[in-house]
């Protein structure tokens, strides 16, 4: 085997190394975004979470004050009164 094989078998293995190496730099970078994305994504869902929960006690304080038992009420109870109003307000 001659230098010459010798040096494109070396060139072909530093060249796979270079494509590598510029992959793994892309890479790096898609996951420092992803992190930066689910940073961001966390706080909001942590900021609606807190938001649900003061609109919940705001509604059950309502609720209370109206006599309401809050934890009677079922969704499909506020859906009903919901279509029942729209149908109204459309024959009107």
């Amino acid at each position: 085997m001659g230098f010459g094989s010798t040096a494109k078998k070396v060139q072909k293995l530093a060249d796979t190394a270079e494509k590598l190496y510029s992959k793994l730099n892309d890479l790096r970078e898609q996951v420092a975004e992803m992190r930066d994305k689910l940073d961001s994504t966390s706080e909001r869902v942590e900021t609606l979470e807190r938001q649900a929960a003061e609109q919940r006690a705001l509604l059950e304080a309502i609720a209370d004050e109206q006599g309401i038992d809050p934890d009677s009420v079922e969704v499909g109870d506020l859906d009903a009164e919901t279509d029942a109003g729209e149908s109204a307000d459309a024959e009107a």
